[in-house]
């Protein structure tokens, strides 16, 4: 009985550490959409590396503007060429893939001038690209799993209110995520006001081309004070870290595969907030393989 009881519980406590494991293991999000040489959406699903895929990017919206995506080579948005994409969306999120619409980009014409002008953005992305009606969505009729906040100019303004309004949308069925990339200076200087409101699911802090907090070879002191910070003074449900998936994706910040697994990874995994890695972009990881040397540590 005695013998019995001792496999049992040594049993149990295997059971117990795997989950422990498996509640601090995180996931992949990934950029795509912003060169054409790497490879389709259904691919880029395909290889299993990613949890989440960000479309990039909506580049123009706001302040009477016409929205208007821009995909790079993938397809073009003048001629209706981006609706063959729902297919691939589709299988993607079969594969239990989130795919995500990322508003904004570093070169993109965007700007909010108004609450009122937030809700109408709010209402088109609702309608275009969520739950909503439209005669016109430019990705076919897949509805995506939430909107990306990758706010590098323009204003920091109705931010805040965007998010509301896209939030209050989750009501209507599906919930619509909102997820943030921003920069790993804090608080953010376009999308401080937004991640303040708690509606955030997803935030993966863009820790490159930030030298004030990002890694630098070997000295990990500067990362780990800023992923501190945005781990305890932000409401969001995870928190990832955002690096360059290659030295050619970014100016600064890429840590190599060994430091990442070695060194950073150790450091910032023990927080309940750890969601995972996030890479710019998809053509870079395909460049490096980082992605998939980096997968089994995440």
């Amino acid at each position: 009985m005695a013998f019995k009881l001792s496999i049992s519980i040594s049993i149990l406590s295997l059971v117990l550490s795997m989950l422990a494991i498996g509640s601090n293991a995180g996931g992949i999000a990934i950029y795509w959409g912003q060169n054409g040489n790497e490879g389709t959406l259904s691919e880029t699903c395909g290889t299993g590396n990613y949890e989440y895929v960000i479309i990039s990017f909506l580049s123009s919206f706001g302040n009477g503007q016409t929205p208007m995506i821009n995909l790079a080579g993938h397809c073009d948005p003048y001629s209706n060429g981006c609706t063959g994409l729902s297919s691939e969306i589709k299988s993607c999120q079969a594969k239990g893939v989130k795919v995500m619409l990322s508003l904004g980009g570093a070169s993109g014409s965007y700007s909010l001038t108004s609450t009122a002008d937030a809700k109408q953005v709010a209402t088109y992305l609702w309608n275009n690209f969520l739950g909503g009606q439209s005669s016109s969505r430019p990705l076919g009729a897949a509805v995506l799993d939430g909107i990306d906040f990758d706010i590098e100019g323009g204003t920091d303004q109705h931010w805040n209110d965007l998010a509301r309004f896209l939030s209050g949308y989750s009501k209507r069925g599906k919930k619509v995520h909102l997820t943030a990339a921003p920069q790993c200076p804090f608080p953010d200087a376009w999308v401080g006001n937004a991640l303040n409101t708690g509606l955030f699911d997803f935030v993966w802090v863009q820790f490159y081309n930030n030298p004030p907090c990002q890694y630098s070879s070997g000295d990990i002191g500067n990362l780990e004070d800023s992923w501190k910070q945005w781990t305890s003074d932000i409401t969001a449900t995870k928190i990832f870290l955002g690096l360059p998936a290659s030295p050619e994706a970014a100016g600064s910040g890429f840590i190599p595969v060994s430091d990442l697994k070695s060194k950073v990874l150790p450091a910032i995994k023990g927080s309940a907030k750890y969601g995972g890695v996030m890479l710019w972009s998809k053509y870079y990881d395909d460049q490096s393989g980082y992605s998939s040397a980096i997968k089994s540590h995440v």
